[in-house]
């Protein structure tokens, strides 16, 4: 007996929508500062949107660049540059000036939305780009939208095409495109739907960047299981804490550094329900952890690379560890975990690509493969195959496997800093520093911070006749470099070497673990 075909539809987070506004029409989706828009409301923009950017000339395939805060057309932009056909690509809205035309030049974005007030980073950028629609007060975003004709024709994207580009500084100073699949995007999506406990009652607040690889893929994690977004423009610990209150928060990720700031924070104070906390980046500390869970807040520690769509791993909780004395508890919950639940298994293997042996004391390299690992880097097949060499992707993070299969990175890709969750290129910053005349040599390390986890430490020699104190080569830093690039402290001495003239950073960054930990900057 012959049976019809069976229709299998491709996997797109862009369903996510359609799902949410069919179930929720008028629950609230967003709540944008003054503005709440419903799911019939956030969706006819998004319709609107992607039928602007179609009606401007976009191409199946052609990048869509967005510089923008954690506000509402950025989540729009998610939704609204795949379902016009288009590849999103969200720019770092800390980075310099030149960095986000490389990023432009590089990705060949057609078109640019930027916010007003970020227009003057791009002041000098936008000569490759067809159109610049900015967003404000008698921008052109708003005039895009209501000029639609009607809604967008419908493109074909296949499930191994790619949804977004992500540029990270890796272990280089220029960044490198990160690609994501239209697969990759929904399977990790509703692998952090589920580890997070998201549901249809949920109030999510934005205090991670969307920028930063997709904001963890929550955008659309968010919108599947038809929560609240509330967005927040910029991390400031007392709004924070107001808008828990105000907007009945049940849910937000971000660094360590995040936890940090609100735990110190004046208006710190238990919250007298359960908010749970997704954070990755540098490893929390167990204290911090500890004083969170005083507050009422569920840690969830995950791990992950730009290169994985974020969060890979969670530390997946066990009843029989709730009933353990607070420090133990935290520093269990410390670990990074396991892989998460649309994941391939991750290993910890040797120089010989043989998994370590699980005594929690044997390091070796964190490797991945699967749904949730990157297409590759835009426009650089070298790059991609040395990170799929021996067909895993290496992440150059060091780690112990403990016998429970759980993983625990104990030391980071050699010369990343990872500062408030933002990676800091080392050899980008001693190039920098070595650009002024009186320093003949630098070396820069990570030093420990109270608030950001770690900062950039710079140890300068400098030339024969050099002078310049500390401060002003800082100043010197600053001038090309963002604030959280820019190193908060240089000693000066000569630098220490192998007796082939290579500099020893293992001993740098003792003599940077030995400082006194930062409290300012």
């Amino acid at each position: 007996m012959e049976h019809p075909a069976v229709h299998i539809s491709r996997l797109t987070p862009v369903s996510f929508l359609e799902r949410s506004v069919a179930c929720f029409p008028e629950r609230t989706a967003i709540v944008d500062g003054p503005n709440r828009r419903t799911w019939s409301e956030l969706h006819g923009r998004v319709q609107q949107l992607a039928a602007g950017l179609q009606a401007l000339g976009l191409e199946p395939g052609d990048r869509v660049a967005v510089l923008c805060p954690n506000t509402g057309p950025l989540l729009e932009a998610h939704f609204g540059v795949p379902l016009a056909g288009g590849v999103l690509v969200a720019i770092n809205t800390r980075l310099m000036p030149d960095e986000i035309a490389y990023i432009l030049d590089h990705s060949g974005a057609r078109i640019l939305i930027v916010d007003d007030s970020l227009a003057h980073l791009v002041e000098q950028a936008t000569g490759a780009l067809d159109h610049v629609i900015t967003i404000g007060t008698g921008g052109g975003y708003e005039q895009v939208l209501a000029g639609a004709a009607g809604p967008p024709a419908a493109v074909v994207r296949e499930e191994d095409d790619t949804i977004s580009i992500n540029y990270t500084s890796g272990t280089t100073g220029r960044p490198k495109g990160v690609e994501y699949t239209y697969r990759g995007a929904y399977l990790n999506a509703l692998s952090e739907a589920h580890h997070a406990g998201l549901r249809s009652s949920s109030v999510y607040l934005w205090t991670l960047p969307m920028f930063h690889c997709n904001g963890w893929c929550f955008p659309w994690a968010v919108t599947a299981v038809g929560a609240t977004h509330v967005c927040l423009p910029r991390v400031d610990p007392e709004t924070i804490w107001q808008l828990l209150d105000d907007e009945g928060v049940t849910h937000f990720n971000g660094a360590p550094t995040v936890l940090v700031m609100l735990a110190a924070s004046p208006s710190a104070a238990p919250t007298g329900r359960r908010i749970m906390v997704t954070t990755a980046g540098a490893p929390p500390s167990p204290t911090v952890i500890a004083r969170m869970e005083q507050l009422g807040f569920e840690i969830n520690h995950v791990y992950g690379l730009t290169e994985t769509y974020g969060p890979i791993t969670i530390c997946e909780w066990h009843p029989e560890w709730d009933g353990l004395e607070p420090a133990a508890r935290a520093t269990l919950r410390a670990r990074q975990g396991v892989a998460m639940m649309t994941a391939d298994r991750v290993r910890v293997v040797d120089e010989a690509m043989q998994d370590v042996p699980a005594d929690a004391a044997t390091m070796g390299e964190v490797v991945m493969r699967g749904n949730n690992v990157m297409k590759g880097y835009f426009r650089d097949p070298e790059a991609t195959a040395t990170a799929f060499r021996g067909g895993w992707f290496h992440s150059g993070d060091l780690a112990v496997m403990h016998p429970d299969g759980y993983i625990e990175v104990r030391d980071r890709a050699k010369d990343i800093i990872i500062s408030g969750g933002e990676n800091v290129s080392t050899i980008e910053v001693e190039q920098t520093i070595v650009r002024h005349p009186a320093v003949l040599e630098c070396a820069v390390v990570a030093m420990p911070h109270e608030k950001w986890g770690e900062r950039p430490m710079a140890f300068v020699t400098l030339a024969e006749r050099g002078d310049v104190g500390e401060q002003e080569l800082i100043r010197f830093a600053r001038e090309s470099l963002p604030g959280f690039k820019a190193p908060d402290r240089i000693e000066f001495g000569p630098l220490p070497k192998t007796s082939t003239g290579k500099i020893q950073k293992y001993a740098l960054r003792e003599t940077a673990r030995e400082a006194p930990p930062q409290r300012t900057t």
